[in-house]
């Protein structure tokens, strides 16, 4: 038996930052096999947006180890800590979301979410922590905030921070992490996961547990996982992420374009291969480099798709980039022969969002109209049926005049 729980540990310690503890860790694992139980592994989501990105589901996969191992993942729609908004790494208080807001994210994070977990009720149980925190009384809020001192609070990173550049911290941005490690007590959570970002209000939770006369959770914290820019973290604001709603050839296709650098941080925290065949891989005298991140763009895209789908995603990126060749299925939009800036004729076939975007991706260099480079925005150009646009290395559109 000891032996199954040193190679448990083994799995759930992969990737990780840090786990407090690993001994109360192993603790929990033997009695809970003892006993035949489940241990509750607690993951709290705001839902402040509605999309998951790789960045989201390196938690997800350590939760569906858990899953894997017999355990049940409890899965917390902040839908009322969403309204107070969590200051984790901003230098500003985040917007307050509507009740409208927070219901249609939720819904959309949770069918995402299910793509890496096991839905089944045995392995799976979700809640809104609406259904304790909305009925706690003022004074029951008072003694939650009694459990921890100012001084203990303005500890927090992002507090420090804000507090050092003369930027203010409002009190209810205090009841957050309260909020939250009044959660693992709603719940009677085991083991409680998250970013590094939410070391801090993970390790509350323990003390408000200890504090409610509860044993207290474990916590494991996994890194951030860096965005496709190799510097910043995976972020939807920043440009830099692979949605896990991506189609194959765009999921593909952003693999590919990570530096050689970001493979090893990649394989570990968003597959299941052995650290032994990781390091083959990530060793250029062993493996070349592209061979390598063709089978790590495959793995990804099998994952949320299936290997057909894999092996399609491959040839196209073959076709269109290493044979210099334009993909067969560019989208078509119908144009009059009329003038357009180069701006609004990107935002006319959908290869942008924003105007904004648009001259960023000119200043870049990343924007071609019949293989020919633009960097003006504001240049007129006047569309012509079979004109081929490219933005970026992934996305074309070609135009047909309109009668």
């Amino acid at each position: 038996m000891a032996e199954k729980i040193t190679e448990q540990l083994k799995i759930l310690k992969r990737g990780t930052v840090e786990v407090f503890t690993e001994a109360e860790l192993a603790e929990k694992l033997t009695e809970a096999q003892k006993v035949g139980r489940q241990l509750r592994i607690k993951l709290g989501l705001d839902p402040t947006s509605p999309d998951i990105h790789l960045g989201h589901t390196v938690v997800l996969r350590k939760m569906r180890q858990f899953q894997d191992l017999g355990h049940k993942a409890v899965l917390i729609i902040g839908d009322y800590t969403a309204r107070v908004g969590d200051p984790s790494g901003q230098n500003s208080t985040r917007p307050i979301l509507s009740p409208e807001q927070i219901k249609q994210n939720a819904e959309t994070y949770f069918a995402q979410a299910g793509k890496i977990l096991d839905t089944s009720s045995k392995k799976l149980e979700v809640c809104y922590n609406s259904e304790w925190l909305a009925e706690l009384t003022l004074m029951e809020v008072i003694q939650l905030a009694a459990k921890k001192t100012i001084a203990q609070m303005i500890q927090r990173d992002s507090f420090k921070l804000r507090l050092e550049k003369g930027i203010d911290v409002y009190t209810h941005e205090f009841l957050y992490p309260l909020m939250q490690g009044y959660d693992s007590v709603a719940i009677k959570s085991d083991v409680e996961l998250g970013g590094t970002d939410q070391t801090f209000n993970n390790l509350v939770g323990r003390d408000i547990q200890k504090a409610y006369g509860q044993p207290q959770q474990i916590v494991i914290t996994m890194p951030i996982l860096v965005g496709l820019d190799g510097t910043e973290k995976m972020s939807k604001s920043k440009g830099n992420y692979i949605g896990v709603t991506d189609e194959p050839n765009d999921m593909f296709g952003k693999v590919m374009s990570i530096s050689d650098e970001m493979m090893e941080n990649y394989f570990t925290l968003l597959t299941d291969l052995p650290a032994e065949r990781i390091a083959e891989l990530t060793d250029a005298s062993k493996t070349h480099p592209k061979e390598a991140k063709v089978l790590l763009g495959k793995t990804i895209v099998a994952q949320f798709y299936d290997e057909r789908a894999a092996d399609a995603a491959a040839a196209h990126f073959d076709q269109v980039f290493a044979q210099k060749q334009l993909p067969d299925d560019i989208p078509e939009f119908e144009l009059p022969a009329e003038p357009l800036s180069v701006k609004q004729l990107l935002l006319a076939c959908k290869l942008v969002s924003t105007g904004g975007e648009a001259k960023r991706m000119c200043a870049q260099s990343a924007v071609a109209i019949d293989g020919k480079k633009i960097t003006d925005p504001n240049v007129q150009i006047t569309p012509k049926s079979g004109m081929t646009l490219q933005v970026g290395k992934r996305k074309f559109a070609k135009i047909k005049l309109s009668n």
